[in-house]
């Protein structure tokens, strides 16, 4: 009885089964690829520093990574280190980013009627801004995370400091120069500024409910705002 010549295993056609895994590993070296590709998801740069503020906003500063961007984004972790260099220049971009959105909110506050008006409009947008915007509106304070030397950033933030200093020169029937302030009104400018922004992050706190409460029913936050703002200023202790 004659033997069955023995097949050649290397001649022998695989099976789908075995071909599948080199299938999935080329799919993934394929994505990997098109991952690393610095244009592949079109303005790449705009998206991931969209992706940093959803995360800004829904996670904190604290849950504000390259990694956690990059996969915000769907894009390689390599890509934010690759346009933003490291964490601090990529929180630099967003903070340069909220200045930017908050100058624009004051100049549309400020487009008309009186000093006084401009000026109550101002600050209600100034609050407005940070609710609804609080992640990045505390992340334009946080200078020991930023880059304030990073021409982006140091020009939204001092444009920012030059509208404030217009508002209140308006307020005063006089012309400021942001960079070369009396005194007088330098101080001007940090009342202003401390009246408003104190408000603002006690409102964000949740710690003038506790004043609310205590006015009639029916008085608004917005209202308290305003009674605050026409307060004649405190006289100094004898």
């Amino acid at each position: 009885m004659s033997k069955k010549p023995r097949e050649n295993k290397a001649s022998r056609p695989r099976s789908r089964s075995a071909a599948r895994p080199a299938v999935a590993k080329q799919a993934v070296r394929r994505t990997r690829a098109a991952a690393d590709t610095p244009y592949h998801h079109g303005a790449l740069r705009e998206a991931l520093l969209k992706a940093a503020e959803k995360l800004l906003e829904r996670d904190g500063l604290a849950g504000l990574t390259l990694r956690a961007v990059a996969r915000e984004a769907g894009v390689s972790h390599a890509a934010p280190t690759h346009h933003f260099g490291d964490l601090t220049g990529l929180v630099s971009e967003l903070a340069a980013i909220g200045y930017r959105q908050f100058n624009e909110a004051m100049r549309a506050a400020n487009a008309s009627g009186t000093p006084q008006e401009r000026g109550m409009a101002s600050a209600k947008a100034y609050v407005a801004y940070a609710q609804a915007h609080p992640g990045m509106y505390g992340l334009m304070f946080r200078t020991e995370r930023l880059d304030m030397e990073r021409p982006s950033l140091h020009e939204a933030a001092s444009a920012a400091f030059a509208g404030l200093a217009r508002g209140v020169g308006a307020s005063r029937h006089e012309h400021i120069e942001a960079e070369a302030l009396s005194l007088e009104q330098a101080g001007a400018i940090a009342r202003a500024w401390s009246l408003v922004h104190g408000f603002t992050m006690l409102l964000l706190d949740d710690r003038m409910s506790d004043i609310l409460r205590r006015l009639p029913a029916g008085t608004t936050m917005e209202q308290l705002f305003e009674a605050m703002l026409k307060s004649p200023p405190p006289r100094p202790p004898v």
